[in-house]
């Protein structure tokens, strides 16, 4: 059942903005799917809904799913870091509509302030932390620091853009993968997975390994972003991308 109903939820976001892969809305499903009531549930970075969507859709009753966007018009998505309060109400109003047509409009709250404004307005413990905000060094270092703070133990941490994006990857690098708090546990694309635990010793040494070794990777989707940029779009295949899109 579960299956189906996840088939079910990509079909209902084929058409909802984004970048989100199949495989990335699968790990996003399965580990908010299991969760129990009064499990928490916070999206940092929401644009139009496609990531809140199926997070409220696996959800179960009672858990509940938080949205954190200012939709403000500004880093909407790849290179599109600053833009019109027009733009932000226009995300706005999709977003809206796009959880009413899904269904979810009731167990979605949306806090329409920047993650560094929100944290007073989510309390408790976070089950599951899905961070997909500001790309940049700074914004992506503070969602991670502070927020992940919040996350339980043996909690999920998940990041959007790691090991593609320049500023979300240092952040990992200096938090994460220097770091003793989260264990690393894999990826889909962009999308990595951390768990809450102490790492300490020769466990610490071999979890910073792990995510050292999605650097070569991450020097790939670089190169492929650069080449795009300069409309080199033989020299991005050549990379092994096959489309125009902004590789996540």
């Amino acid at each position: 059942m579960q299956s189906e109903d996840f088939d079910r939820t990509l079909r209902v976001v084929a058409d909802v903005p984004g970048w989100m892969t199949d495989a990335q809305a699968r790990r996003l499903w399965d580990r908010v799917a299991n969760l129990e009531a009064p499990a928490q549930v916070v999206e940092i970075g929401s644009y139009r809904g496609r990531s809140a969507v199926v997070l409220a859709r696996a959800a179960r009753d009672g858990v509940q799913v938080t949205a954190i966007d200012p939709h403000a018009g500004n880093d909407r998505g790849p290179q599109q870091i600053e833009g019109t309060p027009d733009e932000g109400q226009d995300d706005h109003e999709a977003f809206l509509a796009n959880l009413a047509r899904a269904g979810v409009s009731e167990k979605v709250r949306h806090v329409r302030l920047a993650s560094k404004d929100a944290v007073s307005q989510v309390e408790g413990p976070i089950d599951v932390l899905y961070v997909d905000g500001a790309h940049r060094y700074g914004p992506a270092r503070d969602d991670i620091a502070v927020w992940g703070e919040r996350v339980a133990p043996a909690g999920t941490l998940l990041i959007h853009d790691s090991f593609s994006s320049i500023g979300v990857t240092l952040a990992i690098i200096r938090l994460l993968a220097l770091g003793s708090s989260f264990e690393f546990t894999g990826r889909s694309g962009s999308l990595a997975e951390y768990r809450r635990e102490d790492v300490a010793g020769a466990r610490r040494a071999r979890n910073a390994a792990r995510q050292l070794r999605q650097l070569p990777w991450f020097a790939r989707n670089v190169a492929i972003k650069a080449a795009l940029v300069a409309r080199l779009r033989p020299l991005a295949r050549l990379l092994g991308h096959r489309t125009g899109a902004w590789p996540y």
